[in-house]
């Protein structure tokens, strides 16, 4: 068969057979089986839907496995996976997942034709095309959105960031480890942090704070430089006391947390000249929108001495993340197959992009 037959026919597979988009991070999975919508050119359909909590299973075959065995009325032979971190040749490289993944593995296991991986935050940047209508939170900036680079960006269990790029033929979008950037203080007291963070000093990644574990890890270092045992032992305690105003070392980590996410945002906004805005995303977040609404995040956003003016015309939003993983892994699915493949970053010959 030639390579222009080949290539048809994936295209009439895709066009008719269901296949799974994973969005996989640290502490949660959201699985859901899509098809491409007949006739109706990018659209496409989700026909099941259904989120897991990581820690429940021995590893990610597993948790599809569980998927596909309960919502899958006909055999699944393709699957794309938005995942925290990158692939490294037949693996994904992130401290933050639960269990080892293993590409071939999940083909060989599940009897899938292609596996395709694409970072979680590049896989929000595919789906931004409606985030005003859906709920969305304005923080700043106007209210329409220039036609430069928008910036995803987030803290879960790590902290993610991606690049929206406009161009004639549709938008591409570039996974960073922007959070991994060396964290830089902005106040007296956040030097204060990083000295206790790293007392001989060294690197230590904005991810470190401005995550899940390291909201935790910012109230466990604010306890011990008021010379104070931590009370709270989880990140969710510790946003619940804060939104409650019931621990005052609560109330100092996501006040700071959020002040630091100003400037970490800012910072990345400014690299990538980030004019079509900034959708803030990530499973923190929402649990603190109210205290974020009244943070010092849009002040600390705005605090670059001259390229102020360029910021104050960023609009900065908040999303939920929701869906909106799986939605935007099967967008780039469906484009990739069909903008052929130097486009596509697949898997199914146990390779990686």
């Amino acid at each position: 068969m030639s390579v222009a037959a080949d290539r048809l026919s994936q295209h009439a597979s895709l066009r008719t057979q269901p296949f799974l988009a994973a969005d996989v991070g640290g502490t949660h999975a959201r699985v859901a089986l899509m098809r491409a919508a007949s006739g109706r050119g990018r659209e496409f359909e989700m026909l099941a839907y259904r989120k897991f909590a990581c820690a429940d299973f021995a590893g990610l075959p597993e948790l599809l496995r569980a998927f596909v065995d309960r919502d899958a009325t006909v055999p699944v032979r393709r699957c794309v996976i938005a995942c925290a971190g990158q692939g490294i040749d037949d693996v994904i490289v992130n401290d933050n997942l639960v269990w080892h993944v293993s590409l071939s593995q999940l083909r060989d296991v599940l009897a899938f034709d292609d596996v395709a991986l694409l970072n979680d935050f590049e896989a929000l940047g595919y789906a931004l095309d409606d985030v005003k209508d859906a709920g969305s939170l304005l923080l700043c900036g106007p209210d329409v959105h220039g036609g430069g680079p928008a910036l995803v960006v987030g803290p879960g269990t790590g902290l993610g960031a991606a690049v929206r790029l406009p161009g004639p033929t549709g938008a591409r979008v570039l996974a960073t480890e922007a959070g991994q950037m060396d964290f830089a203080p902005g106040t007296a007291r956040e030097r204060e942090v990083l000295a206790y963070l790293a007392p001989d000093g060294g690197y230590v990644p904005y991810e470190r704070i401005l995550s899940g574990p390291g909201l935790l890890t910012l109230y466990s270092t604010l306890c011990q430089l008021r010379g104070q045992a931590p009370r709270l032992a989880t990140p969710e305690a510790v946003t619940e006391a804060a939104c409650a105003g019931s621990d005052t070392d609560a109330g100092e980590t996501v006040e700071m947390f959020c002040g630091v996410l100003g400037s970490f945002v800012g910072n990345v906004a400014m690299a990538f000249m980030a004019e079509g805005g900034v959708y803030l995303a990530g499973g923190v977040l929402p649990e603190i929108r109210a205290l974020l609404q009244r943070s010092r995040f849009v002040e600390r956003f705005l605090d670059k001495a001259g390229m102020r003016e360029f910021l104050l015309r960023v609009p900065v939003r908040l999303i939920e993340h929701g869906r909106r993983g799986v939605l935007g892994a099967a967008r780039w699915y469906l484009d990739s197959h069909m903008r052929g493949p130097a486009y596509h970053h697949g898997m199914g010959d146990g390779t990686t992009a």
